[in-house]
């Protein structure tokens, strides 16, 4: 009984350090996409404390933030999303139609 105990413990142990290095590992690989091939120098200083900052500290880039469509209601992205009397929309087609029904001060 106190092998098998032992052996699941090794396993968890084992998975433990495996997503620990595996985790690690893409640091390394999205720091020196970020870079542009000048990780290595850099992460040596980084590692070293040379540098003096931490590279886990810098903030992380926020993408796009998502805009609702007045009409649909999908979000997408605010570079792509369509301002119009200051409602967003998804696509062109989504203007034209509410351009095209008339709103409450236009009808008499």
């Amino acid at each position: 009984m106190r092998n098998f105990i032992l052996l699941i413990a090794l396993f968890f142990v084992t998975q433990w350090l495996l997503k620990k290095k595996l985790r690690h590992a893409n640091e390394r690989a999205q720091a020196a996409a970020r870079t542009g091939g000048r990780a290595s120098s850099l992460s040596a200083r980084a590692e070293s404390g040379a540098n003096g900052a931490n590279s886990a500290s810098a903030p992380p880039q926020l993408a796009d933030p998502l805009i609702r469509c007045a009409q649909c209601g999908v979000h997408t992205p605010r570079s792509e999303s369509i301002v119009v009397a200051g409602e967003c929309f998804c696509c062109a087609d989504h203007t034209h139609r509410v351009a095209a029904r008339p709103s409450g001060r236009d009808v008499r």
